[in-house]
């Protein structure tokens, strides 16, 4: 297979993305050790600077490589598509439980139907990953996939400076945040299967030529739920 090779942001770009952020933890005996204003060490960001943000072409650098790892041994796009889902799904499972926490404490709730989970999705996830909300959110019309629901993204920063060989034109790197998606879902008690797909034109003069959507089919024990909650 043909690498997929990443232009790196330019070593001069100076545009800033906001990183995901953590921190250490305090104990005092036994247990840990609250601090009186309430905001405990989730709250801090690991960045004690003015800003929280990481260069793009930090960020080009690194998930490039993690494109490259993924396409080790791999025997296909698809293969290598669900290898960047498998290292996006692990992080999904932790930031559900990041963003709850640093929620007032009046709204520390976890989403209790579907319509909740992709707002929280489309808002509070796309705002901590990328700094803006996705772009679009829609209901499959397909009598026949009810069970499916769209995120549109039209400028994903993971594909920013991605080049992607010729003959796998069809591959699409926002695979990673398709896994980071179905990481949330899963911890959120809603299984779904989570796809990127391109959407933009490649023609000349095409507004977002990476246009990407991300589809989100629930499991049926989700729906059946879902009716069961509508009836009462």
């Amino acid at each position: 297979m043909s690498k997929v090779a990443a232009n790196g942001g330019g070593g001069g770009n100076k545009d800033q993305i906001p990183v995901v952020v953590g921190g250490s933890s305090s104990s005092s005996g036994g247990g840990l050790r609250y601090p009186s204003n309430g905001k405990t060490i989730y709250h801090r960001p690991i960045n004690r600077s003015k800003t929280t943000e990481l260069s793009q072409a930090s960020f080009a650098y690194l998930f490039s490589e993690m494109v490259s790892y993924a396409q080790r041994r791999v025997t296909g796009i698809q293969e290598l598509e669900k290898r960047l889902n498998l290292q996006g799904h692990p992080i999904g499972l932790k930031l559900l439980d990041l963003l709850l926490i640093r929620e007032p404490p009046r709204s520390q709730t976890r989403p209790l139907n579907i319509i909740t989970l992709l707002h929280f999705l489309k808002n509070n996830l796309w705002t901590h990953l990328f700094g803006r909300q996705a772009d679009k959110l829609e209901k499959s019309l397909n009598s026949e996939v009810p069970d499916q629901y769209m995120i549109y993204d039209n400028e994903p920063l993971v594909n920013a400076y991605v080049s992607v060989p010729r003959e796998m034109n069809s591959l699409n790197c926002a695979a990673f945040v398709a896994g980071i998606i179905e990481g949330v879902c899963d911890g959120a008690c809603f299984p779904a299967t989570v796809t990127a797909h391109s959407v933009g034109g490649k023609e000349e003069g095409e507004m977002w030529p990476e246009k990407t959507v991300f589809v989100i089919a629930f499991q049926p024990e989700v729906l059946e739920r879902e009716s069961l909650i509508g009836k009462g």
